[in-house]
């Protein structure tokens, strides 16, 4: 017998059509955050990549020379520019990504080791500039991680990077893990000017920044910390900040091992 008007039954098995409309509003909602950002992702980094392309080749001359020295000075603002702008777009789509609980993570056996020389080759050139020291305690024998292989080295690259940026010219960054527990606690630490404890809830929050030693002289607009503390979460992980005022600041990060 066809069954006419609403049920508000809640017991087992049986959902109202009220908490059914709701979830079908939610997917709907969901796939149009998702759409968004494919659509975001296109629309700006394509025309990022062109201008950072074209100022590259424009700045090293390439077709020939340009003429006025000034001219490669700018391009080479701009492409600097470009890199900036596109790194912040990454970084939002990857927050909105996260954020809505994304489940494209792939958790695999990974080595510590290998994972610190791909980031550490990225960040050379930053790494020089400042003339900041890298130490890795037991380097080629470092505990290997069950994490998302991108994933990992995103967490790795935004707390190094941290850490060398926030460190003092010829100063020095330290990283160390260990086993504990089946699991691995990696430790990243610099000798910067540090932060108080209370700033650590706000840095942990998107577009947030630190009043004194995390501001200075930077231009990110805080996002790096959040991606860190939403991949840990996604791969079965946590992220732990240490910090007194004058004496760096310590990221520790804890990932299922191996």
């Amino acid at each position: 017998m066809p069954q006419t008007g609403f049920s508000f039954s809640t017991g087992p098995g049986h959902d109202s059509p009220m908490l059914d409309a709701r979830r079908r509003a939610e997917a709907a909602a969901e796939a149009q955050k998702r759409s968004f950002l494919r659509m975001v992702s296109h629309e700006l980094r394509t025309p990022l990549n062109s201008i950072i392309g074209f100022s590259e080749i424009i700045s090293k001359e390439l077709c020939g020379p340009l003429g006025s020295p000034q001219y490669k000075e700018y391009a080479q603002h701009v492409q600097q520019s470009g890199l900036k702008l596109l790194r912040l777009v990454n970084q939002v789509l990857e927050i909105a990504r996260l954020d809505g609980h994304a489940t494209d993570l792939s958790p695999l056996a990974e080595s510590l080791d290998h994972a610190l020389d791909d980031v550490l080759e990225g960040l050379r050139d930053e790494i020089s500039a400042r003339d900041v020291r890298i130490v890795i305690e037991d380097q080629g024998h470092l505990p290997g991680v069950t994490a998302d292989p991108r994933g990992l080295r995103t967490v790795l690259n935004n707390l190094i990077q941290n850490g060398v940026t926030f460190s003092p010219e010829h100063g020095e960054v330290r990283i160390r893990a260990h086993r504990l527990l089946g699991r691995v606690r990696i430790q990243i630490e610099d000798d910067g000017e540090g932060i108080e404890a209370a700033e650590i809830p706000r840095l942990l929050q998107p577009f947030e920044q630190g009043q004194n030693a995390l501001t200075r002289s930077t231009e990110g607009a805080g996002l790096g910390l959040p991606i860190v503390v939403l991949l840990c979460r996604a791969m079965g992980g946590a992220l732990r900040l240490v910090c007194q005022p004058g004496s760096g600041l310590r990221a520790e990060v804890i990932l299922p091992a191996a």
